[in-house]
């Protein structure tokens, strides 16, 4: 299955909650970043230039829990940096569980063999793992040779011991459509149970700044990318919408709320990729008090004008996919193939 049955469920029970409440705005994913160290320097991340003493600080679990809570989405990813260095990440990953959050805890799977042992498999975890395509692009863009295979490796041993695995591929400009169709061979085979794939975004931090993807040029190579994915059997961890809209077959406004992201300086504004906004202090102060019409394609912002990066479409797509019976009927048919 792409998505659980019961994380399909519980998102679709919410969003029809929301929609009958007539709420204007209202998150999907609650995005927590309890860290920004990282043992990678990745080419197009824009976390790991913090100074040091912004590397070392970390978020406690009780923080991650109020964070959940206090935004009420059903499904939580924990991602950073690398997530897995964090000293409580184990109690954090388990407190969420608890609390039945659909959990995605986003990883380079550099530690995660000799780290699994600290987690439990549970229908309300899924192990991402970061994973660029196939081996030479991967380890090209993480700037480390060897990182594909140890990911694969902790990929396998996760499989073996009855984990969910996905993983999350960022697509630069420049990757051939037909390594990406290799690479979606290649983990279709190991037996992941689903692909996430987004085009990067232009972080002013990032160490390199050629590599970004126009709007045009993303729905181009998305559309070689995705041409053949029925015939071929993959399994994307996204609605069907949201792909449509990589390809250009459909459009949408970013929702920028509806992934909002928690760190160890509070709610960033507007959105994950932005922070220009500065940082509020709860989520009801971040959905109140940010002007919203500065963000989006729509809004003229050049920060916002080539973005397609999930986080601000995928909720875009995920309410458009409750928007009709058709529709309903579409995700449904896409999520448990």
């Amino acid at each position: 299955m792409a998505i659980p049955m019961k994380q399909a469920i519980a998102v679709g029970r919410y969003i029809l909650k929301h929609k009958l409440l007539r709420t204007k705005r209202y998150p999907l994913v609650t995005m927590l970043e309890p860290l920004f160290r990282c043992n990678l320097e990745c080419i197009g991340c824009g976390k790991i230039q913090y100074p040091e003493e912004v590397l070392r600080r970390t978020l406690t679990p009780e923080q991650c829990f109020d964070a959940a809570l206090e935004c009420g989405a059903p499904v939580v990813t924990v991602a950073g940096g690398e997530p897995l260095i964090h000293p409580q990440i184990e109690e954090i990953v388990d407190g969420l569980v608890v609390r039945k959050k659909f959990v995605y805890l986003c990883t380079n799977a550099l530690l995660l063999r000799r780290k699994l042992d600290l987690f439990a498999p549970s229908e309300y975890l899924t192990l991402s793992i970061h994973l660029d395509g196939i081996e030479k692009h991967h380890d090209a863009c993480v700037s480390r040779a060897g990182t594909y295979d140890a990911a694969v490796a902790s990929i396998e041993e996760a499989l073996r011991r009855g984990f969910r695995v996905t993983t999350n591929t960022t697509v630069f400009d420049g990757h051939p459509a037909e390594d990406l169709h290799r690479f979606f061979d290649d983990m279709t085979q190991l037996g992941v149970h689903g692909m996430m794939i987004s085009p990067g975004y232009s972080y002013e931090k990032a160490p390199v700044q050629d590599k970004f993807l126009k709007r045009r040029q993303t729905k181009a190579l998305f559309e070689k990318v995705l041409e053949p994915a029925r015939r071929r059997k993959w399994v994307f961890n996204h609605s069907p919408f949201y792909l449509d809209f990589l390809r250009g077959t459909r459009d949408y406004e970013c929702t920028p709320w509806g992934n909002p992201n928690y760190t160890i300086f509070g709610w960033q504004r507007p959105c994950y990729l932005l922070g220009e906004g500065g940082y509020a202090k709860t989520f009801k102060e971040l959905i109140e008090t940010t002007d919203w019409s500065k963000y989006g394609v729509a809004s003229g912002n050049r920060k916002c004008r080539d973005c397609m990066v999930h986080c601000g479409y995928e909720p875009s797509a995920v309410n458009d996919s409750m928007s009709s019976a058709r529709n309903i009927v579409r995700s449904i048919v896409s999520a448990v193939r």
